[in-house]
């Protein structure tokens, strides 16, 4: 997978034994024939493709790949290395979890690597884990679950509960990178022949930042202004649209998407990610004109977030009647969903740049767009609230509806003169 390596010298010595723990020695020597390392993880700088990065690799076969002391000396040089390197971290973990010889100080391990981990991302460094067979207890509830970017081998275990010790009546497939990616705590399963492939990708998209803001895409299809405010909802409500997934595509050369609010959900009406476009990488968040449920919000400031930190400037895409009020959403929590994206543009350190594919309905389309930076495309509208919800609010007959549309001004071309859109973009 790696074109060279070059080990970090981290340890020496006698193997530690902080808690006295009888025959240690004897099992760590015993590691060390079977397996030919001192220590569960390997690290050190290599190239992946052509990219420069850490390495953090683990030794499943030496003692389970547990997390000891020279362990977490070891992952904490490998952070120091890339911070003073700007390198990026790749994680390749297959851990069964803390050292129990090692007691308290194992376990103790985790905040130190957290704490590693928390100042090389103040200062920008990209971080991508892998997930192999088994990724559990506290190496799952650190580097794995805790990266910019999280990989998963396919039919690998992983949750924070090791086999031994989940509830007996726990299903199994709870326990698998495959649950973890369909509940939005991995961004992709990975065929270990493609790996090598897929880092690669990642490494160059999250390692490139830039200042520049991204510029609008261009309009997908030409289609005349719309005369009337009930023409542009028209148009922008037709089947023959083009939507999100086909903007992203004529706009980048090649993208990544990532997956899920990190909290068990996922949305598939918003797309996440990290795409490529004449030799730098722009961060995406997109609706596709479906009514937006809390997960997505989440996801999109976790994409704003992350991209923020990384220098790595966004486009946003809006398209959502507006967002989900069912009684699961409002359970979910869309308010403080919506509120979390909201700030996250609002405290955004890069430039973030919004056009409006289609419908702009209410506030579960204005989190999504940049304050100053947004464009129209010509088939599009921003408004209020729907229509129907208006005139429902202003106690009018449906039949009114196409009337107070167009007291709402919400053309393309009523936004640019409000001063809230910058423009509207040309095919």
């Amino acid at each position: 997978m790696t074109s060279s390596f070059t080990e970090l010298s981290v340890d020496s010595g006698e193997p530690d034994n902080p808690i006295g723990w009888p025959e240690y020695r004897q099992t760590h020597a015993a590691a060390t024939e079977r397996t030919g390392e001192t220590e569960s993880v390997v690290v050190g700088e290599a190239r992946i493709g052509d990219v420069p990065a850490v390495l953090i690799a683990w030794e499943f076969g030496f003692l389970g790949g547990s997390l000891g002391q020279r362990t977490g000396d070891r992952i904490e040089a490998a952070f120091a290395c890339a911070r003073e390197r700007k390198l990026p971290v790749v994680s390749l973990i297959a851990t069964g979890g803390s050292r129990m010889q090692h007691g308290m100080r194992a376990l103790s391990q985790l905040q130190r690597i957290a704490r590693a981990s928390a100042a090389a991302r103040a200062e920008g460094v990209a971080q991508i884990s892998v997930l192999r067979d088994p990724t559990t207890g506290g190496g799952w509830a650190t580097l794995g679950a805790g990266s910019d970017v999280v990989l998963g081998l396919p039919f690998a275990q992983v949750g924070f509960a090791g086999s031994r010790v989940r509830p007996a009546t726990s299903p199994s497939e709870a326990y698998t990178a495959e649950a973890k990616f369909e509940w939005g705590q991995v961004d992709r399963l990975v065929e270990p022949d493609e790996l090598a492939e897929v880092l690669t990708r990642w490494l160059r998209l999250l390692a490139s930042p830039t200042a520049e803001p991204a510029p609008p895409p261009a309009a997908l299809r030409e289609v005349s202004l719309p005369e009337t405010g009930w023409e542009a909802i028209q148009a922008a409500r037709a089947s023959s649209r083009p939507r999100a997934a086909e903007y992203l595509d004529a706009y980048f050369g090649w993208r990544e998407n990532v997956q899920g609010d990190r909290a068990g959900n996922v949305d598939p009406g918003v797309l996440c990610g990290f795409g490529w476009r004449d030799g730098r990488t722009i961060a995406y968040a997109a609706q596709c004109g479906t009514a937006t449920r809390p997960a997505g919000f989440r996801t999109a400031a976790r994409l704003v977030r992350t991209a923020s930190r990384l220098g790595i400037p966004v486009l946003t895409l809006v398209d959502t009647p507006g967002a989900a009020n069912d009684a699961d959403a409002e359970q979910a929590g869309v308010g403080p969903a919506i509120a979390e994206l909201f700030e996250a543009i609002a405290t955004a350190t890069v430039p973030v740049t919004t056009l409006v594919i289609g419908e702009g309905g209410s506030g579960g389309a204005l989190a999504f767009a940049a304050p100053e930076a947004t464009w129209m495309a010509p088939d599009a509208y921003f408004s209020v609230t729907s229509p129907e919800a208006a005139a429902a609010i202003l106690k009018r007959p449906l039949r009114d509806v196409p009337e107070v549309t167009e007291r709402l001004r919400v053309r393309p071309e009523d936004l640019v003169d409000l001063g809230l859109a910058r423009g509207i973009v040309q095919p």
